[in-house]
């Protein structure tokens, strides 16, 4: 027997439901790092008969587990581990970067690199003139190849003359180029998915997403950096330190 499994105590004289019971295991052993993200699950019969349950109590189990977010099931391969993010509210860190040091594979989908002019919210928060070139990129960021987060930005021509020049990491093309983001304010809200945002993150429409807005500042104080992010709760989480 797979060792992780004889942590997976399940005690039917509960009144707790056995499915619930080896939800909630699972859950702890996933969190404490017993599977790693992209790991396959053993599959509903080996979980079964390795934990001496139904295959209904196993298949309910995963079930729940799918619906929290912490596995997915991919027909024909099996289920596995989902990227999750923890991501800290007090420290700047780019996407890339973040995802690289937890472990996972990050790259992203890119939909749209291009050069315009600025709309009336960018001009405003980026202190640009109307007529003033920005550089424009949109797109998904993908974790072990699944979709975290939808993702547009809008950045000053003077700071990002090629937009083609971005192929991971934004900010580590800006920090090459001279020009890193030192600071940033963050705003966050929920918003639920339209028709267009659902097709892309895919989720279903109407389902919540997590709005970050993020206004990014040059070493000298000027705005460089206006992205917007909109990030699937299912593989999202954001932690602050509160200290008294």
């Amino acid at each position: 027997m797979d060792p992780r499994f004889q942590k997976l105590h399940l005690d039917p004289d509960l009144p707790t439901p056995l499915y619930h019971q080896l939800a909630q295991r699972l859950e702890q052993a996933i969190e404490a790092g017993a599977w790693g993200a992209g790991e396959a699950l053993p599959s509903e019969r080996t979980l079964a008969d390795s934990l001496e349950v139904s295959r209904i109590t196993a298949r309910k189990a995963l079930d729940r587990l799918a619906e929290m977010g912490l596995i997915r099931r991919t027909r024909g391969s099996g289920t596995f581990i989902a990227p999750r993010l923890n991501q800290s509210l007090t420290r700047l860190v780019s996407f890339t970067e973040m995802l690289s040091q937890r472990g996972h594979t990050p790259r992203s989908q890119w939909l749209a690199r291009s050069l315009g002019t600025p709309t009336a919210e960018e001009s405003m928060r980026l202190g640009l003139g109307a007529d003033t070139g920005v550089a424009r990129l949109k797109r998904l960021r993908l974790a072990d190849e699944v979709v975290m987060a939808v993702e547009e930005s809008c950045l000053p021509q003077t700071v990002l003359p090629e937009p083609e020049a971005v192929e991971t990491s934004l900010y580590a093309t800006l920090e090459a180029a001279g020009r890193p983001i030192a600071r940033a304010l963050q705003h966050v809200t929920a918003v639920n998915a339209n028709a267009e945002l659902a097709r892309l993150a895919e989720v279903p429409e109407g389902q919540a997403l997590l709005k970050i807005t993020r206004l990014g500042y040059l070493a000298d104080g000027k705005p460089a950096e206006l992205t917007v992010t909109y990030c699937r709760t299912d593989y999202y989480d954001f932690m602050v330190e509160l200290v008294r």
